[in-house]
C-alpha cells in the first residue's frame, strides 16, 4: 500500500466546531448529562460527515476505492467519531476507552488499570521520565500511569472536546504538574525529534490510515534508546478478506469504532519493523489461556461477572439492556432532549460490540496485540 497522503490540519476550524457542538458540555459530569448540552445543528453535521463513509456501503460491495476514501479522510473521520461517541463511551465504559484481560475475581475497573500498569511496566516507565501518550482519549490511562509511575505524561489528541475533558479530569485529580494534553495529528506531530524518553499507545493508532506512517512519527519523536509500547487493534492472520463473513465483522468494527483501515497482525509487525524499531517483544494477549475472555462485558455475559459492582457495565450490553438504551435514547431524541443522531451513533456502537464479540470468539480480531520496540542508539 502506498504511503497515505495527510489531511491538512486546521486547529481553528476544529476549535470553532467544538464550541458550536459541545458548548460547555465538557464541564458536565459526562455521559447522559453531557449529551443534553449539545447543539443539534452541529451534531447533525458531525453525523452526516461521519456516516457518509458507511451508509449504503455493505461488506459485500466494499471496494478498495471505498477504503481509500476513508483513509484519505482519516483525521476528520476520527475527530467526528469521537465528537459523537465520547459521551456514550464514558457513560457505558468509564474514562479509559480500551479493553483488557481479566484475572479471576478481578473487578472491571481494577482489570482496566492493571492492563495500563502492565504496558507501563513493559516499556520501563519510571519517575522523572517524559512520556508521550499517543491518542490519549479523555486521559484515563494517562492519569493512571502518572499515578503508577510518577512520570510526566503528555497526551496527544486530535479531538478538542476530549482534550477539554481530559484537562478537567487532570485538574480534578491534582495531576496538572505532571500531565498535560496537546492538540495534534499523530501522523504529523509538531514535537521536535528525540523529545520523549518513552512512548505508548493504547488502542489508538488503529485510527491511522497506515500503521507504518504513525509508527515512523513515534520513532522520530522518541529519544535514541527509548522504548515504544502499543496495544494494537488488528485482524488476526486467520482473517480472510475474500470471505464476505469475515469482511462483515471487520467492517462492523470499523464503522462502530471510527477506523479507516484495519490490517492483519503480519502487517502490523511489518509496519513497526519498517518504521525502524528493534522489536523486543510481540504477543497477542487476547490469545492467552484466560478463563474470562476480554470481550465478556460486551457480550452481556453475567456468568463471567467478577464483582457485584460490574453488574451495570454488563447489563448495558445484554439484549434487554441495549433495548432499553435504544428506546430511551430514541425517546430523548424525539423530545429533543438529546441531539439528532444520538440514537444512530448508539446503534452503530452496538453493531461494533456484536462484531467485536464475534471477532473475538472466532479468533479473527484482537484489541490487544502487544508490540514493544526500541529505537536504536
Amino acid at each position: 500500500m502506498a504511503p497515505a497522503s495527510l489531511e491538512r490540519e486546521d486547529h481553528q476550524r476544529d476549535a470553532d466546531f467544538n464550541v458550536a457542538m459541545h458548548g460547555k458540555s465538557s464541564q458536565a459530569r459526562g455521559g447522559m448529562a453531557a449529551m443534553r448540552a449539545k447543539d443539534s445543528a452541529a451534531q447533525k453535521a458531525a453525523v452526516d460527515e461521519y456516516f457518509k463513509h458507511w451508509d449504503n456501503k455493505e461488506a459485500e460491495t466494499e471496494t478498495e476505492e471505498i477504503r481509500a476514501a476513508r483513509r484519505a479522510e482519516y483525521a476528520t473521520l476520527t475527530r467526528h467519531y469521537y465528537n459523537l461517541a465520547t459521551d456514550l463511551y464514558e457513560n457505558g465504559w468509564g474514562g479509559s476507552f480500551h479493553f483488557c484481560r481479566f484475572a479471576y475475581g478481578e473487578p472491571f475497573h481494577q482489570a482496566i488499570a492493571r492492563h495500563e500498569h502492565y504496558l507501563a511496566h513493559q516499556i520501563g516507565i519510571k519517575e522523572g521520565m517524559k512520556v508521550l501518550d499517543v491518542g490519549c482519549g479523555v486521559g484515563g490511562p494517562a492519569r493512571e500511569i502518572v499515578k503508577f509511575t510518577g512520570a510526566s505524561v503528555v497526551g496527544l489528541n486530535n479531538n478538542d472536546y476530549q482534550i477539554q475533558r481530559a484537562t478537567s479530569y487532570a485538574a480534578r485529580d491534582g495531576l496538572t504538574d505532571k500531565l498535560s494534553f496537546v492538540k495534534g495529528d499523530f501522523m504529523q506531530m509538531k514535537f521536535p525529534d528525540n523529545s520523549f524518553d518513552a512512548v505508548y499507545a493504547i488502542e489508538a493508532t488503529v485510527h491511522a490510515p497506515e500503521l507504518e506512517g504513525v509508527y515512523r512519527e513515534i520513532f522520530r519523536v522518541l529519544k535514541p534508546g527509548g522504548i515504544f509500547g502499543v496495544y494494537e487493534w488488528l485482524m488476526t492472520d486467520e482473517y480472510d478478506n475474500d470471505n464476505a463473513d469475515h469482511r462483515r465483522v471487520r467492517l462492523g468494527i470499523e464503522q462502530g469504532d471510527g477506523i479507516s483501515n484495519m490490517v492483519k497482525i503480519s502487517e502490523g509487525l511489518q509496519a513497526i519493523r519498517g518504521a525502524g524499531f528493534e522489536l523486543l517483544h510481540h504477543e497477542d494477549l487476547a490469545d492467552r489461556n484466560d478463563t474470562v475472555p476480554w470481550y465478556y462485558p460486551l457480550a452481556g455475559s453475567f456468568k463471567h461477572m467478577q464483582s457485584p459492582w460490574d453488574f451495570f457495565t454488563i447489563a448495558r450490553m445484554t439484549w434487554w439492556g441495549r433495548g432499553l438504551v435504544h428506546k430511551f435514547v430514541g425517546a430523548m431524541e424525539t423530545l429533543r432532549l438529546f441531539p439528532h443522531g444520538t440514537q444512530k451513533t448508539a446503534d452503530s456502537l452496538a453493531l461494533a460490540a456484536d462484531c467485536l464479540v464475534e471477532g473475538g470468539e472466532k479468533h479473527l480480531f484482537t484489541p490487544m496485540y502487544l508490540m514493544v520496540g526500541r529505537k536504536p542508539e
